[in-house]
């Protein structure tokens, strides 16, 4: 995966790094080539070869999306519509697009985590770009207020000049708390969304996190001023 400089994700960046009331708001947008470089095509090789008989584009089961569960509780989006009772459907993913989301994740937190061992049930396939813009919006409104609204716009605005939406798969990363970066104590929400636009080809990551001022001297490594921006 290649790292894609983007002038306006750096602003958006540093504007993601908010400070309010008891927490601390840490955010990063940025976008990635699936092009593979050297390293790529070495772990590609050995992710397909670990399960034999699987190809790239064979498919395997994702999660149900987390923010159907934060935002509705009660909607039951993977019932069966077969007539079928107890049968729950869920999202799919190819062996090789599992593969350009964990190598995001490799290029974005690197060297600090690897997540070549991820599987594909901690990630779900989000159900549509209002659900998202929806869940980040009552995360991040709920802490920082009016500082995410004068943010909201160009954000989302953004993002879409640089991927367009519209054509995007958009995928979540929802890990067990041992394999989670933003596991540590304080944590109080973080989220990890994947735009993938196969045409493109082509990823955003958006990933943030918010943390109790109290503990957020101890996770600085992940703040935009270590970052580069």
């Amino acid at each position: 995966m290649k790292l894609l400089e983007s002038s306006r994700f750096e602003a958006i960046n540093n504007a993601l790094s908010i400070q309010t009331g008891d927490s601390t708001i840490f955010g990063r947008i940025e976008s990635y080539s699936c092009k593979m470089v050297a390293a790529d095509k070495t772990l590609y090789k050995r992710f397909t070869s670990e399960i034999h008989g699987i190809g790239p584009h064979d498919l395997q089961a994702l999660s149900p999306p987390q923010t159907i569960a934060d935002l509705s509780p009660n909607f039951n989006r993977n019932s069966s519509q077969s007539g079928d009772e107890g049968i729950i459907l869920c999202d799919t993913i190819s062996r090789k697009t599992l593969f350009h989301l964990i190598a995001t994740l490799n290029a974005a937190f690197e060297p600090d985590y690897d997540f070549t061992d991820a599987k594909s049930h901690e990630f779900s396939k989000e159900p549509s770009v209002h659900w998202v813009m929806n869940s980040v919006h009552s995360n991040l409104s709920a802490l920082a207020g009016d500082q995410y609204q004068l943010l909201r716009q160009s954000l989302w605005s953004a993002i879409d000049d640089e991927i367009n939406i519209a054509e995007c798969d958009i995928y979540s990363y929802n890990p067990d708390l041992s394999s989670d970066p933003f596991g540590e104590p304080g944590c109080l929400w973080s989220f990890n969304y994947f735009f993938y636009n196969k045409k493109l080809k082509r990823i955003v990551f958006f990933t943030c996190r918010a943390v109790n001022s109290l503990h957020s001297a101890d996770t600085s490594d992940f703040s935009m001023e270590e970052d580069g921006y």
